[in-house]
């Protein structure tokens, strides 16, 4: 496997506090970080060195927890609440097999009472000893045989692929069987740009002229997009990325037919890492979070797909466009509108690869029998 587009490898301490991993996090735009345990000696093999990955999506699942405990709009209760068993509420990798042969993976639904805190709870939470304290290392997930699903070097282009897809991995460590640490990391983000890179490749061109209809994109009807309006809370749509498995939601106007912007699940950095931000409202609205970030952003002259309007395509656009449109974008989700701009659904990387390569029969033998990699806190 070709190493020339995989991603700078930042690891996090696991005694790292959890304000100080948002900011690594935010700060080199990655969505996880492998967590290093400071406490394994220098020679450790890598399933010692590392307890597992810590991703916006935990991040957020923890904010939730957080809000729930202080429905409030105050960030009193949260500030005193303990770490034990936070790891469990937020629902880890590590899977549990029942005796039927399924998995059973739990997850609290947050009330709509919770989503509604005020501007003044994430400024009091992140200034709070509670959120300095905490500790990375209390969220990380983990599976149940190895911090995390890792490739080798020798595995195939496939193998990268269905595990993207299929198997929904939103980010693949490569490491030596043998060997000691991590390195490379494969995220979506490459994964786009390694297909872009094929552009002029005759098996490109000839796959890449065909229509997303004729593929059969997008694959979801359009009264099962998973959506939230301008008016509800922000933390909504983080609720909804939760309970629906998605990496982002498309924010509607007050009709619910077009959308007028993308909330995605590493904007969650926004509430924790610039709450002063919202100090103002008493409670953050969804199109409140997007006018707020946008002119945070412009302030900070940061670049960043919120700034932009919401990027769309047409059911009769080649996939090739949508590869390009995606890698040049620098996004994973792309949404679908009729000739009136209405919003008919949204075709993401992960949909993009199930179309281009196919699982052959015992391909992964019984690796994942009864147990499909799905963790509470996965995403697109």
């Amino acid at each position: 496997m070709s190493n020339s587009h995989l991603a700078t490898v930042i690891e996090i301490p696991s005694d790292a506090s959890l304000a100080d991993t948002v900011e690594t996090l935010s700060k080199n735009k990655i969505l996880s970080a492998p967590i290093r345990n400071v406490d394994a000696p220098e020679d450790a093999s890598w399933i010692d060195k590392y307890i597992g990955i810590v991703e916006f999506a935990g991040i957020a699942m923890w904010l939730l927890h957080q809000t729930d405990a202080s429905p409030n709009g105050t960030a009193g209760s949260a500030v005193g609440s303990p770490v034990a068993n936070l790891a469990a509420r937020l629902g880890s990798f590590t899977f549990i097999r029942t005796s039927s042969g399924r998995v059973e993976t739990t997850a609290d639904s947050e009330s709509d009472e919770a989503a509604s805190v005020g501007g003044s709870f994430f400024e009091t939470l992140t200034s709070s000893e509670f959120y300095k304290n905490t500790k990375v290392g209390d969220i990380s997930g983990s599976f149940r045989w190895a911090p995390f699903l890792a490739l080798q070097p020798s595995d195939t282009f496939l193998t990268m692929l269905l595990l993207l897809s299929k198997y929904r991995m939103k980010s693949l460590p490569v490491v030596d069987m043998g060997g000691d640490h991590i390195e490379n990391i494969i995220t979506q983000s490459s994964v786009v740009h390694m297909l872009a890179e094929c552009a002029g490749l005759p098996w490109f061109e000839s796959w890449g002229t065909k229509k997303l209809s004729e593929l059969g994109l997008p694959l979801m009807k359009p009264y099962k997009l998973v959506k939230v309006n301008e008016d509800q809370p922000v933390l909504k749509a983080f609720q909804l990325m939760r309970e629906k498995g998605v990496g982002g939601v498309p924010v509607m106007d007050t009709s619910g037919t077009k959308a007028i912007g993308n909330i995605s699940i590493r904007d969650v950095q926004y509430l924790l890492g610039a709450p002063k931000i919202y100090k103002q409202y008493r409670t953050i609205a969804a199109k409140d979070f997007l006018t707020a970030v946008r002119h945070h952003l412009q302030e900070q002259h940061e670049p960043s797909p919120l700034l932009h309007d919401v990027i769309t395509c047409k059911r009769d656009d080649a996939i090739k466009d949508i590869i390009l449109k995606l890698d040049s974008e620098k996004i994973h989700r792309i949404y679908v509108v009729d000739d009136k701009g209405n919003t008919e659904g949204v075709i993401t990387l992960r949909d993009i690869i199930s179309k281009l390569v196919h699982e052959p029969r015992h391909y992964f033998g019984d690796f994942f029998d009864g147990v499909v990699p799905l963790p509470a806190n996965s995403t697109v």
